[in-house]
């Protein structure tokens, strides 16, 4: 490292709501509220003749609830679950009507894109174009583990999953059990906080009911959450790393790895 350490650029973080434009294909939209609609099993018709949404129900997560999730992604529904760090939203990232579903449930902003779970460091050629020595280097380190990487995104990804900004962010969660989960569904899983933009962190099954009541598929009940802190967020997109967000994995343990592939 030469006796100098690396100096990242903060800036806030740039994840997380857009309108739904129109429903997804096989979604009934509401016929006196136009840009609502309900998906699957959650739809019911109330004595007025309008769609309306179950209460979200949530099932504990095994095998069983793994087939179901399953389905319920293929089909472009929204699910809540247990993350390596809090509760998420899950949802295929390749499906831009579920992917707006979830940005919509959340209330946030469309300039910030939505974060994903892979199952599997072979899935990564999935969703960025090419991983720098830095990149490498960090994963290597710290993957499986609470840390999220932006990379370049490729360019077939939906621009609701990057909002434009031509990256994307990836963890490889440090829990089997979830990785299988992610690996049912398609091998990545949006898992973007399940809460309303500006609130607490959902840290059980219970909370995610409570800002959610409707309007999820399925929450799938993993326990209440250990984790004290978020993940930690680095952009290795560009020439200069930066640190999006300080979590899980402190800013000097990053420090000790990228100086050595920045010539510092």
């Amino acid at each position: 490292m030469c006796g100098r350490s690396l100096t990242f650029r903060t800036a806030n973080s740039t994840f997380g709501a857009m309108p739904l434009p129109r429903p997804p294909l096989g979604a009934q939209p509401h016929p006196n509220e136009i840009g609502k609609w309900s998906v699957g099993h959650s739809r019911h018709r109330t004595s007025g003749g309008r769609a309306a949404f179950h209460a979200s129900m949530i099932i504990p997560s095994n095998r069983q609830s793994q087939t179901q999730v399953a389905e319920i992604i293929r089909g472009g529904g929204v699910i809540a679950f247990r993350t390596d760090t809090f509760y998420g939203l899950g949802a295929d990232p390749f499906n831009q009507y579920a992917i707006r579903k979830v940005r919509d449930l959340k209330g946030r902003e469309d300039a910030k894109p939505i974060l994903l779970l892979i199952s599997d460091l072979s899935e990564l050629d999935r969703f960025i174009t090419e991983q720098s020595k830095s990149f490498k280097a960090v994963a290597e380190r710290f993957w499986p583990g609470p840390l999220t990487l932006i990379g370049i995104a490729r360019r077939e990804l939906p621009v609701e999953l990057t909002s434009g900004t031509k990256s994307i962010g990836l963890r490889l969660p440090d829990d089997e059990d979830l990785r299988a989960l992610v690996r049912r569904c398609g091998g990545a899983l949006t898992a973007t906080s399940a809460n309303i933009s500006g609130q607490p962190p959902a840290l059980s099954a219970k909370d995610v009911e409570n800002y959610f009541p409707q309007g999820l598929d399925l929450i799938i009940d993993g326990g209440e959450v250990m984790a004290a802190q978020p993940s930690t967020v680095v952009d290795l997109s560009g020439s200069q790393p930066r640190l999006i967000r300080e979590g899980a994995i402190a800013r000097a343990e990053l420090e000790r790895i990228i100086p050595d592939y920045f010539g510092i």
